[in-house]
């Protein structure tokens, strides 16, 4: 998480640098993020299967706006939220179950297409994203936990509604993905790092929600 902070930290001191020559939007998110089921079955006596639990879905990205219909973001997402799954390992003693503490912070680079012109105030968009997912696990069963990092996508789509020259109301919908970060015992075990399910299961997050747009410095006309 400190690294993801650093990371942020270090591209707001970059872009606003240059904040006065080119339009740069400070975006702020929030959103609920709907459940979404993973499973995954190695054989008879390996699998497992749960649900991430819905949740508050918070972040911020920095947009450069390249021209007024493409801009490119570096977007933080984060939400915190729990597992409810049961799982069954031959080595561990068979079938358990457990409510599992979820952390996800995404980082991502992603392009968006605004379709609105600049003299008008609806500013409807779309944008593909790109990037990595941390994700933290803890087992308040046996204290176990553990984390990686994966590979993550998504998309979204929306509008800004701008209220004046610098202030827009976001309204959005998007989908974020983690490849292949759900199993394992790391995750799901009872405490192994070397034993456990080998299969692994991605999930697609659906989420609506909106939130703020800033525009920093002069912007471009």
């Amino acid at each position: 998480m400190k690294k993801i902070l650093a990371l942020l930290f270090l591209t707001v001191c970059l872009f606003s640098r240059n904040a006065n020559a080119q339009e740069i939007r400070l975006n702020v998110y929030t959103a609920y993020a709907f459940d979404d089921k993973f499973d995954s079955y190695y054989d008879s006596y390996n699998y497992y299967e749960g649900t991430i639990k819905g949740g508050l879905q918070y972040g911020g990205g920095l947009e450069y706006v390249i021209n007024h219909h493409t801009g490119v973001e570096l977007i933080y997402l984060g939400l915190n939220t729990t597992a409810p799954t049961i799982y069954n390992e031959s080595y561990a003693g068979g079938y358990k179950s457990a409510d599992f503490d979820i952390n996800l912070n995404y980082v991502m680079l992603g392009g968006n297409r605004h379709f609105g012109q600049p003299e008008k105030k609806i500013d409807p968009f779309a944008g593909l994203m790109a990037g990595a997912v941390f994700v933290n696990i803890d087992n308040p069963e046996n204290g176990g936990s553990g984390s990686a990092t994966k590979f993550a996508w998504g998309l979204k789509l929306g509008t800004d509604i701008w209220l004046s020259e610098k202030i827009a109301i976001k309204l959005l919908g998007q989908m974020v993905s983690a490849t292949q970060s759900m199993g394992g015992s790391v995750y799901f075990g009872t405490g192994g790092t070397g034993a456990g399910v080998s299969a692994y299961s991605s999930f697609y997050q659906f989420s609506l929600g909106g939130g703020l747009a800033f525009k920093l410095g002069s912007g471009a006309k």
